[in-house]
């Protein structure tokens, strides 16, 4: 899975695609919604909304791919700690654990993003001889509304352990590797390996397949899905190979389960008629 580019203020059409965000991101919507999910919450951004998600999370974002348009500014650690040491912010509490922070409304905030458009090149990319002078400008703005951020932004620190059986049974449909999942646990990989066999009694990769496969199961039964629709937003990276793997654990494919349901529809609509 790759990384978000550090040093950068985005705008344009396209949102980030990351499930793991490895530095504090601020996002700001000028036009279109945002979908947003972290575990099993989920949130709506709109036009004129702004937020900051914070690295160290698992997170997914979507949208309508018309009519959409959106400014990201990434603050990446190395920046931060030399704006704590220019600046000497001290850090301050912040009780929530949440990937999504919203901002508070603010004018300082639209007048801001209106004065980045002048130095946007053709890329959608501001220019980095302004990058750092920009971003130093948000991040002022930002402790001056809500100043408890401080304990957000300038705490460095790695994830703590964490409790194991919470965290997968919240975070089972992201599509991100072992080694990510010990880190963001406080764990070493073989810690969390040995963990996870306590907890679980199997191994993470049986255990997140057959998890997510449930999950479809259910949705396709219950909820009357189709597997075009959820099979990415549970992990698998394309359609053959979630039919694959349904099919070996519950003996039929997902289209098949699909065909069943259909049938026992009509075949109850006609008794009733």
């Amino acid at each position: 899975m790759s990384v978000i580019e550090t040093k950068s203020c985005h705008i344009g059409p396209e949102i980030i695609h990351e499930e793991f965000i490895a530095e504090h991101i601020f996002v700001f919507i000028l036009q279109g919604t945002v979908q947003g999910y972290e575990g099993n919450r989920k949130y709506s951004i709109s036009p004129e909304e702004y937020y900051l998600i914070r690295k160290n999370h698992l997170v997914r974002l979507s949208h309508e791919k018309s009519k959409f348009e959106k400014v990201i500014v990434v603050f990446d650690e190395k920046f931060l700690k030399l704006f704590q040491e220019k600046h000497q912010k001290l850090t301050a509490n912040f009780s929530s654990k949440d990937a999504f922070i919203r901002i508070n409304k603010s004018e300082l905030v639209p007048s801001y993003i209106n004065s980045l458009m002048p130095y946007y090149n053709r890329t959608g990319k501001i220019d980095e001889t302004f990058a750092d002078v920009k971003r130093e400008e948000l991040l002022m703005i930002l402790l001056k509304l809500q100043p408890e951020l401080a304990g957000v932004f300038f705490d460095y620190g790695i994830p703590e352990k964490i409790d194991l059986e919470e965290f997968m049974n919240r975070n089972y449909k992201f599509n991100v590797r072992v080694e990510r999942l010990a880190y963001l646990t406080g764990r070493s990989l073989s810690a969390f390996k040995r963990d996870f066999k306590q907890v679980f009694n199997e191994t993470p990769g049986h255990w997140l397949v057959k998890k997510r496969l449930q999950e479809a199961h259910f949705l396709i039964d219950k909820k009357n899905k189709k597997p075009a629709e959820i099979y990415l937003d549970l992990g698998f990276e394309n359609l053959s190979h979630f039919s694959f793997a349904f099919k070996k654990l519950f003996g039929l494919t997902p289209t098949e389960l699909t065909g069943q349901k259909e049938n026992i529809n009509r075949d109850s609509f006609a008794a009733m008629a």
